[in-house]
């Protein structure tokens, strides 16, 4: 956007434990300017009444606010019904990640966004400072030989008063569905395009994937390995590449930020900053840009169902 046009008037729908991010990022770029917010709880939209309008029900928002996009932080199991209104309404979506928790769902809201206008996928770890140092680092060393990515957490710590986190029929799953495509998305950043080469998941007793040790391999044959944990003690999130000059990097994602989620803020101001240039873009070359929402959930998908097949666990040992 030039700095003689006008900022991109934005709603955010579901206000929630992430949607401070967003809305921090948004109050700080100046190409961006809330137009209203929505949510199905009153006492949500309370801090908002004499700034924006509220709504609580998105299709009033989209039928009565002009807006040049809508950012979606609603629970997992409605990500795909409010984008696909959206979408019909001739309205960008920025959609936090997963993109649903239905494939067909999602290739469905792909195939439209395709048609009608931009839908942009957000994974905020691809924007975090470390990872892009450790990118910049990787210069000059060859090819990437292998790589790990670890996302480890206590859920509980991380989801406020978000408990749908752990409601599978919700969330679409556990650690896999939920912390997932953030970390198969950083493979896909650094590899490209993955396919599923192995799975060991741990349930707990009422059936939620808490654990699980993924491997993934590129089209050049080149392993990776995602290990999550919702059951971690405090948090790890870093990625360790190998290099064909025997050269070892590592990104801790939360190192130089401190406080708890302390990392988040700037990555959601890169979300939106790049979002913004798919705005920008306008027209058939923003909507058909390459989006890895359909892509983290289909790994996701493919995890769960290969979970129980004997796979040849031909990765095991990068981690």
């Amino acid at each position: 956007m030039t700095e003689s046009a006008a900022p991109h008037r934005v709603a955010v729908i579901g206000l929630g434990t992430i949607s401070k991010y967003y809305l921090a990022a948004i109050d700080e770029l100046p190409g961006w300017e809330l137009a209203a917010v929505c949510d199905v709880r009153r006492s949500a939209l309370a801090v908002h009444r004499g700034h924006v309008p509220g709504f609580l029900d998105h299709r009033d928002l989209l039928a009565t606010v002009a807006l040049d996009a809508v950012i979606v932080v609603v629970p997992n199991d409605v990500h795909a019904r409010i984008c696909r209104d959206a979408l019909r309404a001739g309205v960008p979506v920025c959609v936090e990640k997963p993109l649903g928790i239905d494939l067909d769902e999602a290739r469905a809201l792909t195939e439209l966004a395709t048609e009608r206008t931009p839908l942009f996928t957000a994974f905020h770890r691809r924007y975090n400072d470390n990872v892009l140092r450790l990118r910049d680092e990787l210069r000059g060393h060859g090819p990437i030989e292998s790589l790990v990515v670890r996302y480890l957490e206590r859920i509980e710590e991380h989801i406020g008063g978000d408990t749908w986190y752990l409601d599978p029929d919700r969330c679409g799953g556990g650690c896999v569905a939920d912390n997932g495509p953030n970390a198969f998305d950083l493979v896909r950043l650094f590899l490209g395009d993955v396919e599923s080469a192995g799975v060991t998941v741990g349930r707990d007793e009422s059936g939620i994937d808490r654990q699980a040790v993924l491997g993934l391999r590129s089209a050049t044959g080149v392993p990776a390995v995602v290990e999550l944990d919702w059951s971690h003690p405090g948090e790890t999130k870093d990625v360790e590449v190998r290099c064909a000059d025997g050269t070892v990097h590592r990104a801790d994602m939360l190192h130089g930020h401190r406080g708890f989620k302390a990392s988040l803020w700037h990555e959601y101001v890169g979300i939106l900053a790049d979002f913004a240039t798919v705005l920008d873009a306008g027209g058939a070359d923003a909507a058909r840009r390459p989006d890895g929402g359909l892509a983290a959930l289909e790994l996701v998908d493919a995890v769960y169902r290969t979970e129980f097949l004997d796979t040849a666990p031909e990765w095991e040992g990068l981690a």
